[in-house]
């Protein structure tokens, strides 16, 4: 549950207080990792605070969920073993064999791969839509949607979904909203505040923010619907353990301050992208010319650490792009404090190939870090040659 008390603090310091409350038995200024399975009860049903097995509760996961529902300023948080396995959790709770759902053009490749080879195998229809365009969402419903799945930005193709705008699309289609926050994470945008049902993210990522920790988590704005995600948790069992809670606890204390310089070093590499004569396309909300720009402006902070272009030469120069590079890190996943480049279409994106969001074979993603940005540009531009 959200702690009340944080209620009207800045982001900044609930961040680094909401969910940490001192240890009342030592005044330990961080949640001890309660590296326990069960809990001793004081007769038979007498829990002490609740706890009585850690897939049902551990107080390392329980600070974490508090903070999580804080951030994003939902009623409830619940923190699982990967962005995925909260992702299954939520679908399993919101649907049911012949219900329908409206996915996203430009969506992670894992979600994709859960929709479109494990939910429809039970029932489930799926169909796509640009949500960047609202007709394109609307004329995909059907009498059956009873979710629509948005990625704002989007990855890889940093597309811009108009949050507010969708979640009334939704509403009048008697379907929730759940937004994956992860690419912005909650410093930067606020889905639940907008009219989203649901956020969705990978804690792996920015949260996290040191490549050392895999996580997930949903928040809800909603008590009824933040229970019924807390029984299947419950039920189904792929929970956060207390190491990585803690883990990511520790992340997200400085994750206002790396946001800001991820934003800040992104901002100069897309405008350094936009001048080379071997790019012929940066991806980055933060450019006047990108046409999600204004959106972008309007519910987000700023403008986030992620960035794709394309490059001239076609796909096998994309990838010689991402082979030349040596600051920049080969290798999938985004967020960390280290710059990461990838080839979309080989590495974190495979399973949408053939598929409406199959992506450029010309496109490189990047993950900005918080290294020096002269080096950063250094590097990019020996890479492009």
């Amino acid at each position: 549950m959200s702690d009340d008390s944080h209620e009207h603090q800045s982001f900044e310091t609930r961040a680094i207080h909401a969910g940490n409350t001192a240890d009342p038995l030592t005044g330990a200024v961080v949640p001890p990792i309660y590296q326990v399975s069960t809990y001793k009860q004081d007769g038979v049903g007498g829990l002490r605070g609740g706890y009585e097995y850690s897939r049902s509760a551990n107080p390392t996961r329980t600070a974490l969920e508090e903070n999580l529902a804080a951030l994003e300023g939902g009623t409830r948080g619940l923190a699982f073993a990967s962005g995925l396995a909260a992702e299954d959790c939520l679908l399993r709770t919101l649907l049911a064999p012949g219900d329908h759902v409206v996915i996203p053009n430009d969506a992670y490749g894992g979600t994709f791969r859960l929709f479109a080879k494990v939910v429809s195998r039970w029932g489930v229809e799926w169909s796509v839509a640009d949500t960047s365009d609202p007709e394109s969402v609307r004329a995909a419903l059907t009498p059956k949607t009873k979710a629509i799945w948005v990625e704002t930005p989007s990855n890889p193709l940093l597309g811009i979904t108009d949050i507010a705008v969708v979640a009334e699309i939704a509403r009048s289609a008697g379907a929730k909203l759940v937004v994956d926050n992860t690419f912005a994470s909650p410093y930067l945008q606020q889905p639940l505040a907008l009219g989203a049902d649901v956020v969705v993210h990978s804690l792996t990522k920015y949260m996290g923010g040191h490549s050392d920790v895999v996580g997930g988590a949903l928040v809800t704005a909603d008590a009824a619907l933040g229970e019924e995600l807390a029984y299947h948790q419950n039920a189904m069992g792929a929970v956060a353990g207390p190491f990585d809670s803690w883990i990511v606890l520790r992340g997200i204390k400085t994750l206002a301050v790396r946001m800001d310089r991820h934003a800040e070093n992104a901002s100069k590499v897309a405008e350094m992208l936009t001048r080379h004569p071997k790019v012929h396309k940066v991806l980055y909300p933060g450019l006047a010319e990108h046409p999600g720009h204004e959106i972008a402006a309007k519910q987000m902070r700023n403008f986030g650490g992620m960035i794709s272009f394309q490059v001239d030469g076609g796909e096998e120069e994309a990838v010689e792009v991402c082979n030349r590079a040596k600051l920049f890190t080969l290798g999938e996943s985004l967020g960390g404090v280290e710059s990461l480049i990838e080839h979309p279409g080989r590495m974190t994106h495979a399973s949408v190939a053939g598929s409406a969001l199959e992506v450029p074979g010309d496109l490189v993603r990047l993950s900005v870090g918080i290294e020096n940005v002269d080096d950063l540009i250094a590097d990019l531009t020996q890479a492009l040659g």
